[in-house]
């Protein structure tokens, strides 16, 4: 009896062992990748962020004009009339108004459609939040603005610089006159 309680002993004895190595091993490669993450945020914050922006989308002229909205695009129009509240954004250097919305409308789950434009070299913003050019007039469509001013370019040719404040608007007429 005494070599069988010995090997069972010696068996279990094992068994803890591969156990608590196991163990350690597990907790070894939960270090590691503790280690690998935080390198890697740490990377993140020293090469991505260079300054930091603030970004809004909104609508208000669509509230005003909902009787020339197409019917199949007014459940889209929020009562607010905002579509992202006023967001702090980082950004790179050298990333444009475009870079930014189209990462942050990612980010948020905003519906996003462009197109290039190369006879103008920029990206055009055709669609946010299913809104689109043309949903409210043959003037109606998404311009921004630059810490209160239109650019004259397109929005993947402007660098944003830190404490921009960028909006983008839904226009209903004259082009950006009514925003």
């Amino acid at each position: 009896g005494k070599t069988v309680k010995l090997s069972t002993i010696r068996a279990e004895a094992q068994e803890a062992k591969r156990k608590a190595e196991e163990e350690k091993k597990k907790q070894e490669e939960e270090r590691k990748r503790q280690e690998e993450e935080d390198k890697k945020r740490q990377e993140e914050e020293n090469t991505t962020s260079t300054g930091s922006c603030t970004l809004t989308i909104e609508c208000h002229t669509l509230l005003d004009n909902m009787d020339n909205v197409k019917e199949s695009k007014q459940k889209y129009v929020p009562a607010s009339g905002v579509i992202l509240k006023k967001t702090k954004v980082t950004f790179t250097e050298g990333e444009t108004v475009y870079d930014i919305l189209k990462r942050t409308c990612k980010k948020a789950g905003i519906q996003l459609e462009v197109s290039y434009s190369g006879g103008y070299g920029s990206y055009y913003v055709e669609g946010i939040g299913h809104l689109y050019e043309f949903d409210c007039g043959r003037e109606s469509g998404w311009v921004y603005s630059v810490n209160g001013k239109q650019p004259n370019y397109g929005c993947s040719s402007c660098v944003v610089q830190k404490g921009d404040n960028i909006v983008w608007s839904y226009t209903c007429s004259g082009m950006g006159k009514d925003v």
